[in-house]
């Protein structure tokens, strides 16, 4: 199934029984938050969460955990709700080869149906905001897609760019937002303010599942977030025409806010419980104007709760991480079998691969640190070999056990860059990082005594699927 907005989206999850509507009327401080956080520990196949009776709210709408579970991770793919995670994996890397796929170009997008332009602006009339953890500094839109242009090149589409952004509500028409350095939109604002200008964004909330994936995603600089999102939902993404910012902004949206980042201005951000676990303390930011918003009549406000792994986020970011290390690393050196990178962003990376020589393991685990994504958060490599699953843990865990002497399978590399939210840093953005080969030796490294290796039966798949069979029919 393809999804054109949220709404699409929660229907499908609701027919799937992966849409939970809470009707009791709850606080949005804390049970909307300890709601999405609760999600995050009942299990894998955790559903989406709909809030609609908010104490003092008049009229508001809340979806959390949206993609906070692998079954809806699934159905955001078109899949099967009971698909293995490695299998929607293996999906996405599929889906990835028919990159890129033209967007369709659409009229009268819904977000059109109401309007508010400069000072008349009041995010608090629009957005029923509330706080996602007790230590943040403020209100957070952190599930919007933000779209902006290279200065130096804007009409260029491929390098128009579509990531997710934290941003701290300071004011009724006021942002701040955190660039990430290795992210696109601060080579965006770096460029502006070289040249004096404001960056003009543009901020779109409520999206249909697979740009959300995208904006998560990363990708080459010149790599549209839009036309791989066609690739990955099998049909164009739909776009429409943001009337201030002339931005191609998803058609579906239900609320989109245009302005613009100011030059050289900077405000206190954070404190903010962050991906990592940790609240990554408060920084000077760039802030945001809000010029203009547009917004569908009974707008849904889609948020997440990030904290203590696992939550929302690391359904979204794990496969969106995993993908595109696989082919980057793929294209240097095909020997590379498979990429579990689920764990916080990425900052620990599992890879398998064949191995063409002694020490070739150890040089697949220093490119992943080196591609566009590794540079900031690929701080620990476990490379393994091609007949271990980077998904199967208890295997991986073998392969530590069993292949690693310390001695000569650690590659330590000082004074790397990592991204500063890395709690572990120091300073902030500066880190050692670690490759650690799990691997069988291959001459001419003749380390070790592993001999003949015991390997499954060839019947043992057969079985498998028999057995599982078997289970099935007695329950």
């Amino acid at each position: 199934m393809i999804f054109d907005d949220l709404r699409q989206f929660l229907q499908a999850l609701d027919e799937h029984g992966q849409l939970l509507h809470v009707k009791d009327q709850v606080q949005a401080e804390p049970d909307l938050a300890a709601a999405a956080n609760a999600a995050g520990r009942i299990g894998e196949r955790a559903p989406a969460l709909y809030f609609d009776n908010i104490a003092g709210f008049i009229d508001a709408r809340v979806a959390l955990n949206t993609l906070g579970s692998w079954p809806n991770h699934a159905i955001a793919l078109g899949m099967a709700a009971g698909t293995s995670t490695k299998d929607q994996v293996a999906e996405f890397i599929r889906r990835w080869d028919a990159f890129p796929v033209t967007v369709e170009r659409r009229e009268n997008p819904p977000w059109r149906e109401n309007s508010v332009e400069g000072e008349d602006i009041n995010l608090f009339d629009i957005l029923p905001l509330f706080r996602l953890n007790d230590g943040d500094g403020g209100f957070y839109l952190d599930k919007a897609a933000v779209v902006s242009r290279d200065p130096n090149d804007p009409d260029n589409f491929d390098k128009q760019n579509v990531g997710i952004y934290r941003m701290q509500v300071k004011g009724k028409r006021r942002l701040a937002i955190q660039p990430v350095p290795v992210h696109d939109i601060a080579i965006h604002l770096k460029a502006a303010e070289e040249r004096g200008e404001d960056l003009p964004i543009a901020i779109t909330l409520g999206n249909d599942p697979i740009i959300t994936l995208m904006a998560s995603t990363p990708l080459r600089y010149d790599q549209s977030e839009y036309e791989m999102a066609g690739a990955l939902r099998q049909a164009p993404y739909p776009v429409a025409t943001a009337p201030l910012t002339g931005f191609d902004v998803p058609w579906g949206s239900e609320v989109v806010i245009e302005g613009a980042i100011e030059s050289r201005k900077r405000e206190l951000e954070g404190p903010f419980g962050e991906f990592t676990g940790n609240y990554s303390g408060g920084h000077r930011m760039p802030v945001i104007r809000i010029d203009r918003v547009s917004y569908r009549t009974h707008p849904v406000f889609e948020s997440l709760y990030l904290g203590m792994p696992w939550t929302e986020v690391d359904y979204l970011i794990g496969p969106a991480t995993c993908v595109p290390l696989y082919k980057q690393l793929k294209a240097d050196f095909p020997e590379v079998q498979a990429v579990n990178a689920m764990y916080t962003h990425g900052l620990l990376a599992i890879i398998s691969t064949k191995k063409r020589y002694g020490g070739f393991a150890k040089a697949v685990g220093l490119r992943a640190m080196t591609t566009p994504h590794g540079l900031g958060y690929v701080k620990m490599a476990i490379v393994v070999d091609e007949d271990v699953d980077p998904f199967n843990l208890p295997q991986v865990m073998w392969a530590l056990s069993t292949k690693v002497n310390p001695a000569g399978d650690l590659v330590q590399l000082p004074n790397m860059s990592v991204v500063a939210l890395d709690p572990g840093s120091s300073p902030a953005g500066v880190t050692d990082k670690l490759v650690i080969d799990a691997t069988t030796p291959v001459a001419p490294d003749t380390r070790g005594n592993y001999g003949l290796p015991v390997r499954d039966l060839p019947e043992t798949s057969q079985w498998i699927d028999r057995l599982n069979q078997l289970m099935s029919r007695s329950r």
